[in-house]
């Protein structure tokens, strides 16, 4: 696989340590027509991270985007590029989103049959690796290879679309992730995540947060993280 490849002068980011409460907007709920713009409004309002949804119409019921559009949008933002490739074969296609200029690939555990040696070559490339899981998905699926990861992505909805109600029950599998990988890897959740959800998954042990609808759907990006901000329970 590639090294990890920036536009000339572009600074190298790195997944946050952990800890930190971090908001990751999606750019699922984005205005496409202007994506450069909407993510210039998320990073103005204070955030380190954008969450790019990648679907294949194959392992989802959507499609999304892909590695032209994100060589596109790094060429204007310096924000940490965390990719979310809800497709079928991960491993195929990861070279050309490092090429574009991902900092972290987060894969599927349901559809990677070596997460070890996946995360290993996704480390040589200079990207952190994370693993997600799926809300019928049990916690158990990950525990032989959480600790090898950067940070672990609990889905609280079913993957391909946005504006979902939040799953409690996928959301409890929090608790037990964080009893397994401990203080030092991130635990992200994405679905349903908004002001009302934000206490109850950080009060679980989240501290990245995916929102797509309660940013993006928002006259005002900046009032909406501040929102969702105010209503950490740690």
């Amino acid at each position: 696989m590639s090294k990890v490849w920036y536009p000339l002068g572009m600074k190298i980011q790195k997944l946050p340590k952990a800890g930190s409460i971090e908001i990751a907007p999606s750019i699922l709920s984005a205005n496409f027509a202007c994506l450069g713009n909407e993510i210039a409004q998320v990073e103005k309002a204070g955030v380190k991270i954008v969450h790019l949804d990648v679907m294949d119409g194959h392992f989802v019921p959507n499609i999304t985007i892909g590695p032209v559009v994100i060589s596109k949008i790094r060429k204007c933002s310096n924000l940490f590029f965390d990719s979310h490739l809800m497709i079928s074969e991960p491993e195929k296609y990861a070279d050309a989103f490092i090429k574009a200029g991902v900092n972290n690939i987060t894969f599927h555990i349901e559809v990677v049959p070596n997460p070890k040696d996946f995360i290993n070559k996704l480390h040589d490339s200079g990207v952190s690796a994370s693993i997600c899981l799926n809300p019928e998905t049990p916690v158990s699926a990950i525990e032989k290879y959480a600790h090898l990861a950067d940070m672990i992505l609990v889905m609280t909805v079913h993957p391909g679309f946005g504006g979902q109600s939040f799953i409690q029950e996928a959301a409890d599998k929090i608790k037990p992730i964080r009893q397994i990988i401990g203080p030092d890897i991130r635990i992200e959740v994405d679905g349903g995540i908004d002001p009302e959800t934000t206490p109850i998954v950080t009060g679980l042990g989240a501290d990245t947060l995916v929102a797509g609808n309660a940013i993006f759907g928002q006259p005002d990006r900046a009032k909406a993280i501040e929102a969702i901000r105010n209503s950490v329970k740690v």
